[in-house]
């Protein structure tokens, strides 16, 4: 039997007459969509769809209205499956929530049994979402490079969009696991201090960077994880070393890859897709498991997080997101504990 609980604050996306519009809603459990365990949320976080979402500048909802948040940790409150029960603390990461599903931008969260995580031991919920949706897929990019044998020996991993979330915890992770790294990024001054801080070997001005137009450019990088697309995602493939490999994690730049087959047959390279959304739970309770033991990124709470929000915070920090003028993780304190 589902646990009766009274309406609580939510931030849903609705349809408008030109695109969406976020809007602050008092709704009950029962309007969330179906789930077997519900969640009591503490923090959620604002990651780039969720800007995206809440801003009105993307269509991110496959359905509407719809809870915005692609990410939530908290304590479970009912169970229908026997996997969890009352008091448990879980995260919640991706699984379609904030799209298809009800996100975690409400006090509550009603999801399906098969996308909850236990919370780590060694993460509180604010650290698991200061991590959040952006700290699992650079967790992610780095065990698919690793599965397909990138080392140390081979160079350093060139991280673009090194200040963002995904980027910030990528270059901890890569340190960890002993890679040199290299930060690819349009703001060196304003950021370098911010990026040394965090690891970086070496900071690469993208605005100085000659992409060139040959099918393949001089060697530079062992391997790459990229958030931006477009015509930098296209240099990397032709600058990466042989055997090289480059996790694909986003668009901010451009969803466009115009290069040749020349650098995945000549010179070995692989361009593996990062898709953080549906992938199976055991491989999500995998990557968790690291962020929260070998992998947990040593400045987690002084340098990736970059402040905590409240829920009526959400849309303005999004539009700070929009712009540009974001660093690091915005966590968003719902219930709190």
């Amino acid at each position: 039997m589902e646990l009766r609980v009274s309406r609580f604050k939510a931030l849903r996306i609705h349809a408008a007459d030109r695109g969406t519009v976020a809007r602050f809603d008092e709704i009950g459990v029962d309007e969330l969509t179906p789930g077997e365990v519900v969640i009591r949320v503490a923090y959620s976080g604002i990651n780039f769809k969720d800007a995206l979402a809440v801003s009105g500048k993307g269509r991110i909802m496959r359905a509407l209205p719809r809870v915005a948040g692609i990410d939530l940790a908290g304590h479970v409150e009912s169970s229908a499956d026997a996997a969890f029960k009352p008091g448990d603390a879980v995260l919640v990461c991706g699984g379609t929530i904030g799209e298809v599903l009800d996100g975690g931008l409400a006090g509550y969260a009603r999801v399906p049994a098969d996308i909850v995580v236990p919370l780590p031991a060694g993460l509180t919920p604010v650290e698991a979402m200061t991590l959040g949706t952006a700290g699992f897929t650079a967790g992610l990019a780095v065990r698919r490079m690793l599965e397909n044998h990138q080392a140390p020996v081979q160079g350093p991993i060139a991280v673009t969009g090194p200040t963002g979330g995904v980027g910030s915890v990528a270059i901890q992770i890569l340190k960890r696991c002993g890679f040199e790294v290299a930060a690819v990024t349009g703001k060196p001054a304003q950021s370098q201090a911010y990026l040394r801080a965090l690891g970086a070997d070496q900071i690469v001005d993208r605005n100085s960077v000659d992409f060139g137009s040959k099918p393949m450019e001089k060697a530079l990088w062992g391997g790459a994880i990229d958030n931006l697309g477009g015509d930098t995602l296209a240099w990397l493939t032709r600058t990466v070393k042989p055997w090289g490999t480059i996790g694909s994690v986003g668009l901010a730049q451009a969803p466009t890859l115009n290069t040749t087959v020349m650098p995945f047959i000549l010179r070995g390279v692989s361009l593996l897709g990062i898709h953080s959304v549906e992938l199976p739970n055991a491989w999500r309770r995998e990557v968790w498991d690291k962020l929260a033991g070998d992998w947990k990124p040593p400045l987690l709470s002084e340098r990736i997080l970059a402040g905590i929000v409240e829920l009526e915070d959400v849309p303005a920090v999004a539009d700070r997101l929009m712009a540009g003028a974001a660093q690091g993780r915005t966590v968003v304190r719902i219930g709190g504990g």
